[in-house]
């Protein structure tokens, strides 16, 4: 082939795939892991697992074709993130996995072009991760997590469980844009419910504590839990809070009901993980992020505590445990 048709034909690959991986020297693909929780952390250990397994089933082994980079932003995500993302963007990875906004947002502001898939984000398009979800654009694309309207569901399912309730602390971590609307959705329709609204904000362990403590003061309350890297990291910690003042609480992840918690109404969010893995393999084998649609859940479920919910003397209805996808007795 002449060598001037061959430079101009590698020449325009490059354009045409500006995203696309390439071979690290040593054969291996790299991915970089940014995760907020803490690797120890049985959750986090959760969702990698189903992302390796994934990406196994794909033909992608750790070791012989494969390598993995983590970085864990527990216990102080948010101040630690873009540390951690210049850390994972100087290794030069092929493509990088951000789990949540905060690792999502570190990345994006570390790097434009290496390819990013994220997990557990909601509103890429609000937020400015990406254009729209059908055409990404950019180095973004990924698997949102709710849409913020998931926050009337919270509400009216604390409402069902527990009827009594007059008071209600949303809690959640502060100063988080992602999650402000779906704060806004809960107010909009307390009225309907005929109950006080009242936002718990906590950045740490010791403002959760002195928070819900102030707020159990009074009687006929329940709680809120926004999902964030803190009420996660402190999940074990929000749920006995609940459980020693008596307040039934809605959370948002099934994780929260399996330590204690009363109920749940949320997404899969392991299964994000494994969904993600189909799509780095697609950037691996050469696809732009910017042409992979981003993805809405498709997998949520209800999960009561009936063990917890007796300890608080309440009554489950029928109705409501009819529709459970997950019974813990």
């Amino acid at each position: 082939m002449n060598r001037r048709v061959l430079i101009s034909l590698l020449g325009g690959a490059v354009v045409a795939r500006p995203f696309a991986a390439h071979a690290q020297s040593d054969g291996m693909r790299r991915i970089g892991v940014l995760m907020a929780l803490a690797e120890t952390d049985p959750q986090a250990q959760a969702r990698v697992g189903a992302f390796r397994d994934a990406l196994k089933k794909l033909g992608w082994t750790e070791g012989r074709n494969l390598k993995f980079d983590f970085r864990w932003g527990a216990p102080d995500p948010l101040r630690r993130m873009p540390a951690l993302a210049a850390e994972l963007v100087a290794l030069k990875p092929d493509v990088m996995l951000a789990a949540a906004p905060p690792a999502l947002k570190a990345l994006q502001q570390a790097t434009r072009t290496i390819p990013i898939v994220f997990a557990q984000v909601p509103d890429p398009v609000g937020t400015g991760f990406v254009a729209s979800l059908a055409r990404p654009g950019g180095n973004i694309t990924g698997f949102t997590i709710f849409e913020y309207q998931i926050g009337v569901k919270w509400l009216e399912l604390l409402m069902q469980i527990a009827p009594r309730v007059k008071r209600v602390a949303v809690l959640h971590l502060p100063n988080t844009p992602t999650l402000a609307e779906c704060i806004r959705q809960i107010e909009s329709v307390a009225p309907t419910f005929h109950v006080e609204l009242s936002t718990l904000p906590a950045r740490n362990a010791d403002e959760i504590e002195r928070g819900v403590e102030a707020f159990a003061r009074e009687p006929n309350g329940g709680m809120v839990v926004i999902p964030s890297p803190l009420t996660t990291t402190r999940r074990g910690q929000i749920v006995a809070l609940a459980m020693r003042h008596r307040l039934p609480a809605v959370y948002p992840y099934r994780y929260f009901v399996t330590s204690g918690g009363l109920a749940s109404y949320g997404v899969d969010n392991i299964d994000l993980y494994r969904r993600a893995a189909p799509y780095v393999d697609r950037i691996l084998k050469g696809e732009q992020p910017a042409n992979l649609p981003v993805q809405q859940p498709n997998k949520f479920e209800l999960v009561i505590n009936l063990k917890t919910a007796k300890a608080l003397g309440l009554d489950v209805p029928i109705t409501l445990l009819a529709r459970t996808d997950h019974v813990i007795e």
